[in-house]
């Protein structure tokens, strides 16, 4: 299963079997006080900064998002689409809950986009899908629906396979239904990360699509959270997901680890490569101190 997304000139093939793709999660004004006052007055500097930093990180895809409070949406994500187009040749997913703001910024882009994303309530089937299918964008489908995140693996499953039956329906190629099996903290809950994980391996098993996931909630409210999120991520990757929601620079390094004991980075070539880039740029950095 290969779901092809791309920019206007370059492709990312993201596929189970093939090296994960990785979206970087930062342009997000969701706790980033700086980000949240850049958009309100509409500069947008700090967006292009930051869409190259993970652009040289090694993300794939970028993730954009403009939804904060004193943001005008529906003005303000076309222009951070542009601005981030303008910066870096990757793919976006489009991150909005608002549909004018999401069609605004589906008509400027060029290329094919991720639309992040429907859950499985009817009103989001009946509002985003057409959105979709105009645009012929893949969409991320969130296993929840009108009562919540579900607590068994199963119950996640069953809300997968309505997601990608109800996409397809309306003319949406299984292949651009990318499942999110969501996760909660394990804080609060121990057994959260396993059925997490056990969803992610019974779509892959029952579905074969393509899958994402935000891992950070797994280390809300827990000290040393990059521990924990590299390490369920590397489980994750394991499962099922290929094209997860990160942090790029904090935690390449061991998606790249995890991909090389996964088979799938032939003689640890990636590996050995971004080691290297590392080394230079800290090399450079203690010059310039």
């Amino acid at each position: 299963m290969e779901t092809r997304v791309s920019s206007s000139t370059k492709e990312v093939v993201i596929s189970f079997k093939g090296a994960t793709v990785l979206i970087g999660d930062r342009i997000n004004p969701t706790g980033r006080k700086k980000l949240t006052a850049a958009l309100q007055s509409g500069n947008m500097e700090l967006v292009r900064q930051d869409a190259q930093a993970q652009v040289n990180a090694g993300a794939d895809i970028l993730d954009v998002n403009a939804g904060a409070s004193g943001v005008d949406e529906e003005k303000v994500l076309p222009a951070l689409v542009r601005a981030v187009m303008d910066a870096v040749d990757v793919p976006l997913s489009l991150d909005s809950k608002n549909l004018a703001a999401l069609e605004a910024a589906l008509a400027v882009y060029k290329g094919k986009a991720i639309v992040n994303s429907i859950s499985g309530e009817e009103r989001s089937f009946a509002e985003v899908l057409p959105l979709v299918k105009k645009y012929k964008a893949a969409v991320i489908g969130l296993t929840c629906d009108e009562k919540g995140i579900p607590p068994t693996a199963e119950q996640r499953l069953e809300i997968a396979r309505k997601i990608v039956e109800r996409a397809m329906a309306a003319g949406i190629p299984k292949e651009d239904v990318i499942i999110d099996c969501l996760t909660m903290t394990v804080a609060t809950d121990t057994k959260a990360a396993l059925v997490t994980l056990d969803a992610i391996r019974l779509v892959r098993e029952k579905l074969g699509v393509n899958q994402t996931l935000g891992a950070s909630n797994i280390s809300h409210g827990l000290p040393d959270r990059d521990v924990l999120n590299s390490t369920f991520l590397a489980l994750a990757i394991e499962a099922g997901v290929s094209c997860p929601y990160v942090h790029v620079e904090k935690v390449r390094p061991y998606i790249l680890a995890t991909d090389l004991l996964l088979g799938r980075d032939r003689y640890a070539l990636r590996y050995i490569r971004a080691f290297r880039q590392r080394q230079t740029i800290s090399q450079n950095s203690n010059l310039k101190s």
